[in-house]
């Protein structure tokens, strides 16, 4: 199944979650629903509702909404991007905390990585494909 990881110290269950090229850390501990991101809470973290929808839906669907408290480090990338990688890392986590939730965020799509990448410039080229415009003079 999936690698069960723990914090050897406190017992924090761990997670980590990519999209695009932001990188999310995610700590799951029993507590009372905070969800913290960089040192911020959640409202003040992502502007936009979409952003924090995306995050909680996790814990909405396995129910755990109230129950765990949420540490995250993220860097690297945007919003959408940083908010998907705190999803995909959440969802590794509570598999960590409980494993019979494998299950339900499988089939939510939650532990899918959402491989999509900026693609490279070439040489040659103004950006990854598009290439000089043609003068024929």
């Amino acid at each position: 199944m999936v690698a069960v990881k723990k914090d050897k110290i406190n017992g924090d269950a761990l997670g980590t979650g990519r999209r695009k090229s932001s990188v999310a850390r995610v700590r799951v501990r029993p507590g009372s629903g905070n969800i913290t991101i960089n040192g911020r809470p959640i409202d003040e973290f992502f502007d936009t509702d979409k952003d924090r929808r995306s995050v909680t839906e996790t814990l909405d669907a396995v129910e755990v909404a109230g129950k765990v408290d949420v540490l995250a480090r993220v860097n690297g990338g945007g919003t959408t991007g940083q908010s998907g990688a705190i999803r995909m890392g959440l969802a590794r986590a509570l598999v960590s905390f409980d494993e019979s939730l494998h299950d339900v965020l499988r089939e939510g799509g939650f532990l899918t990585r959402d491989s999509r990448m900026k693609e490279r410039k070439k040489p040659g080229l103004r950006g990854a494909r598009r290439g000089v415009q043609f003068s024929k003079r």
